[in-house]
């Protein structure tokens, strides 16, 4: 399985959580297999996935689930201290690691050679970090999401790329759209 393939079988367990999702491909990807107003899609800005969605599940009640990918997050490994400092019973991180910069050519990452991001995250102090196989992604994801506590979960994929379209939504109905979901959850 791939990055795409993984971003397919999740849309399910996915339904009822607000998702900031990484940058580029990732992002592309999601909004071709399941766009919807609760998706925000990370549009510039490498790496801070994960912190936007932890901030976003410190800020209000709703699940979030925020999908980064390896690359993201090794360009900004101080999100995992934060994270294990501001524990968020409501999010979830979901690291699809592939082992490449995948929106950028597949180049490697140090998650493909020696690099452990769940051995990283749990260095850094997070509780509750499982690492799976891209076949178990939804299970595992399911299970976090039901545990009610957080969880950074680490996917190993194989490398690889779909073609995709661009995302032809304007940045400010992104953020807009999302911001009226994230208050309609908030009002339930």
């Amino acid at each position: 399985m791939i990055r795409s393939d993984i971003i397919r079988s999740i849309l399910p367990v996915i339904d009822d959580a607000l998702v900031v999702c990484n940058i580029g491909l990732p992002s592309q990807e999601l909004f071709l297999h399941g766009d919807r107003p609760a998706n925000f899609y990370m549009l510039g800005t490498m790496g801070l996935a994960s912190s936007i969605g932890l901030g976003l599940a410190l800020a209000q009640k709703a699940p979030v689930v925020g999908i980064d990918g390896d690359g993201s997050v090794l360009t900004n490994l101080g999100t995992l201290p934060t994270i294990a400092n501001n524990v968020a019973s409501n999010f979830t991180l979901l690291i699809i690691d592939n082992g490449s910069y995948g929106s950028t050519g597949d180049q490697p990452t140090y998650a493909g050679q020696k690099t452990s991001l769940a051995a990283v995250a749990r260095a850094c102090g997070c509780n509750h970090v499982v690492e799976c196989r891209a076949e178990d992604t939804a299970r595992t994801l399911r299970d976090a999401l039901d545990g009610g506590r957080m969880t950074v979960i680490v996917a190993k994929c194989d490398s690889g790329n779909v073609p995709v379209p661009v995302i032809d939504l304007d940045p400010a109905v992104i953020r807009h759209r999302f911001m009226q979901e994230v208050v309609r959850r908030n009002a339930e």
